[in-house]
């Protein structure tokens, strides 16, 4: 019995009603699809901090996500783990014609990349998926999202021609949230952010960053910075509530100057 063999059969032992676990047999799609999206989120942390130790674990987890729901859709009569493989293997080659087909050439990465956006529109249209945006997953992190919805816009011309008028949108942006504000509008306030951040995604596609990652690396410069605040405050016997914004202004200053020497 292979290894994954035997984490199919263990699923579906977890699954079965009858001596099954109580919390596994009543899980559905929508139940364990926040998991799913925490797995994938565990794997990027673990890539990011560099602990292939860690990285083989949690890749073991986000596995075991899948075979959780080829189980479900299997006990539904809908497809099974080796259809889930299957129809992997068949679009990876299809959208690799210039590795398993019959193009000679051996296309550089740029021409690929444009090769694959190519390939997946002609699947959306396969699809009856007419609109340019149809297939953008609603599910995604909102900022990778928006990125991606620029990113196809951008395919068909809808795109600002350098990241100048971008800026230029920025501001506009920047401007349109003070009046909300000082209008005490918190409703329009709140779509004006999300204007603001959908347009900073965009920044982000024309810069070639990926604004989910971006914003993970500053989430983990600000842990990293405020545990030095932390850190210095404890030395004096403190704590963070018992400083005040200035001491610790000059702290985070403090801890700039310490990752950059």
């Amino acid at each position: 019995m292979t290894p994954t063999e035997r984490l199919r059969d263990i699923m579906v032992r977890l699954r079965d009603p009858d001596g099954g676990c109580p919390w596994d047999v009543e899980q559905t799609f929508a139940s364990i699809a926040p998991y799913t999206i925490e797995e994938a989120y565990e794997v990027a942390d673990a890539i990011d901090r560099g602990d292939m130790g860690e990285l083989k674990g949690e890749l073991g987890d986000l596995l075991f996500q899948v075979v959780f729901h080829a189980r479900m859709a299997e006990e539904k009569g809908l497809f099974a783990f080796d259809d889930v493989a299957e129809a992997m293997s068949d679009k990876l080659i299809r959208r690799h014609p210039h590795v398993f087909g019959d193009e000679a050439a051996k296309a550089d990465g740029p021409a690929q990349k444009l090769r694959w956006e190519d390939l997946k529109a002609a699947e959306r249209a396969g699809k009856a998926q007419h609109g340019v945006l149809d297939d953008v997953p609603v599910g995604l992190p909102a900022l990778h999202r928006a990125a991606k919805l620029t990113k196809r816009a951008a395919r068909v011309g809808f795109d600002w021609p350098s990241v100048d008028e971008v800026f230029d949108k920025l501001d506009e942006e920047v401007a349109e949230l003070k009046v909300e504000i000082a209008a005490g509008d918190l409703d329009k306030a709140r779509e004006e952010v999300g204007d603001l951040l959908f347009v900073v995604a965009n920044l982000a596609r024309k810069l070639g960053v990926e604004p989910e990652d971006a914003l993970r690396g500053a989430n983990a410069k600000f842990v990293r910075r405020f545990g030095f605040i932390e850190a210095e405050l404890a030395k004096a016997g403190r704590t963070p509530d018992q400083s005040d914004l200035a001491e610790m202004d000059a702290l985070w200053n403090a801890a700039k100057v310490v990752e950059r020497a």
